[in-house]
């Protein structure tokens, strides 16, 4: 795991630098401590990042400004604050965790667990997408589907519109509302936008979208998706 650490405060990212060691241990692979902003930003153009633990508040720098463009990143992020409001608002752009200031060993270890599995209820309400270096933020509402493509994903909105993402499917799932499902190996559907199931024999199993569209779907994800649309 490649991990990045954007911290103001030598002490502070000594500090959670030592807890992420002693509860990854060999997992990790490398791990690198920046002071500032603009370092940060030309680290994550020049090397691979797994996941980022990132201050808001650097040295007078707004974390924020880093926050959106890695919203568009293929890693995670977690942010470290001692403000709760700015956390509230930073779930907007996806972010997988906020670990509130005094930082504890405990509070970390839920967050790589977190990092580790798909569980979490996200409040992403804007997904970061870079195009033609520009960032296109994509209302998560507005999403229809999402299909893994080639080692990236392809974000489908209800409008028609579709962009190419860096992350991966599994990565945007950890991050999406609760109303994204997985229906298959290759794609997650915003639950509001399904019309119906169809089975047929031979294991065949696609689901229908309200705008007629039709996807492939995973005889595994079958029994949990009907459920989850028989209670609402």
């Amino acid at each position: 795991m490649r991990i990045l650490i954007v911290e103001d405060e030598t002490v502070a990212a000594r500090g959670l630098e030592r807890m992420v060691r002693e509860l990854l241990g060999s997992k990790i692979s490398s791990l690198h401590i920046e002071k500032t902003l603009l370092g940060s930003q030309c680290f994550v153009k020049e090397n691979p990042v797994d996941l980022l633990f990132l201050d808001l508040n650097l040295d007078g720098d707004i974390g924020f400004d880093l926050l959106k463009e890695m919203a568009a990143a293929s890693f995670l992020t977690i942010i470290t604050s001692g403000n709760v409001a700015e956390a509230i608002h930073a779930f907007e752009y996806g972010v997988l965790d906020f670990v509130p200031k005094p930082i504890t060993k405990e509070r970390v270890k839920l967050a790589l667990e977190k990092y580790q599995s798909n569980s979490g209820k996200s409040k992403t309400k804007y997904i970061g997408i870079k195009q033609e270096n520009q960032l296109q933020l994509v209302a998560t509402k507005e999403i229809l589907y999402i299909q893994s493509f080639d080692k990236q994903i392809k974000v489908f909105k209800k409008n028609g519109e579709k962009f190419v993402h860096n992350k991966s499917l599994d990565s945007i799932s950890k991050i999406l509302p609760n109303h994204f499902l997985r229906i298959h190996r290759s794609y997650i559907v915003n639950r509001k936008q399904i019309k119906s199931i169809e089975t047929g024999s031979g294991g065949f199993y696609q689901v229908e979208l309200v705008t007629g569209i039709k996807l492939k779907m995973g005889r595994n994800y079958y029994k949990s998706l009907k459920a989850t649309l028989e209670k609402i």
